[in-house]
């Protein structure tokens, strides 16, 4: 059995998934520049220094050791900054991404599993989105996610290299075992944020908007644990290995929590109270956005292990409380 290829597999969600194929028994390679990754988030696997773009160290990379799959994850990924910076979101996201499929179509590499986003479907007006929702970005992160995979599914039509793309939800909670976690600093995530807060990391929780049609007047997301979607990935792997159709598939448990459950979710396993503070809503941001997720299950035959708001933030804060202070690299 050939290698596999983890790009940004030093990250938040690559690391998971490096772990989780370690522990199958898979031969991994992980190639990270550890400009938002951790060195020690890489487990038993042999970790290159370098970025995704240079086309040079890819090829090495990927004859040096056989390599059959890649895995991509490497990508920047705070939709803030995308706004205030798109060409860094276009070059990283956008234009490197076409420099490792060029060098992974001359290599023969078969098979490529995309780390997608469910922001490649902007503010879908029924709340929730199916792979067949309209695809309307609101913001270059978004837009640069997608333009890869039209990348990708334009290079599969013309090759034999088949894909499968997978469109993150909202990812959360860390490693059970307490192994990796998400670290990412100036983290935007509402768990991690609020995570941080009830440990006193950070001073208030800000809530962006009070009066949403909803139930309790704030947003509502579909929180998936970080366990579950790393095991899509194997699933997709496995998927192309039997010789499976390029296919693009929603990562999510396909209902949400509000802002203001999450919030009550962090204060009762946390036992503190936050200190909230309201603040007007952000532009773009959609009051509700959920995954219709049965094609994950009726594809992969995926099915989620940690489909707990409880779980998610106690694993999340077992986490917090390990890395008072990080630094990538």
């Amino acid at each position: 059995m050939k290698s596999i290829l983890v790009t940004g597999g030093a990250g938040y969600i690559g690391s998971h998934v490096v772990r989780q194929l370690v522990e199958r028994g898979e031969r991994v390679v992980v190639l990270d520049n550890l400009s938002t990754g951790f060195r020690d988030a890489v487990l038993d696997a042999d970790l290159v220094v370098g970025d995704v773009g240079d086309r040079s160290l890819v090829r090495s990379v990927l004859d040096d050791h056989a390599i059959g799959t890649v895995l991509h994850f490497a990508a920047h990924t705070i939709v803030p900054e995308s706004v205030a910076n798109p060409l860094k979101y276009y070059g990283n996201n956008t234009c490197a991404t076409r420099a490792l499929l060029a060098t992974c179509a001359e290599a023969g590499v078969g098979e490529f599993v995309f780390s997608s986003t469910a922001a490649v479907y902007g503010m879908p007006t029924a709340g929730e989105a199916d792979e067949q929702t309209a695809t309307a970005p609101i913001n270059p992160y978004g837009m640069s996610k997608l333009m890869s995979e039209h990348m990708l599914r334009d290079l599969s039509s013309s090759s034999a290299l088949r894909h499968v793309i997978l469109r993150y939800f909202n990812v959360a909670g860390s490693d059970p075992g307490g192994r990796i976690g998400q670290s990412t600093r100036n983290a935007t995530l509402l768990i991690k944020v609020a995570c941080e807060h009830a440990l006193g990391k950070r001073a208030q929780l800000s809530v962006f908007g009070t009066d949403y049609e909803t139930a309790d007047g704030t947003c509502i997301r579909d929180y998936i644990h970080v366990e579950d979607l790393a095991s899509a990935h194997l699933q997709a792997l496995d998927h192309l290995r039997r010789g499976g159709d390029s296919i693009t598939l929603n990562c999510g448990y396909g209902h949400g929590y509000s802002v203001r459950e999450v919030i009550d979710a962090v204060e009762r396993v946390s036992g503190c109270s936050l200190n909230v503070v309201y603040e007007p809503r952000r532009a773009g941001d959609p009051p509700v956005l959920v995954a219709r997720s049965e094609r994950l299950k009726s594809v992969l035959g995926w099915r989620p292990r940690h489909d707990d708001l409880d779980f998610i933030v106690r694993t999340a804060l077992d986490w917090e409380r390990r890395i008072p202070h990080v630094v990538p690299g």
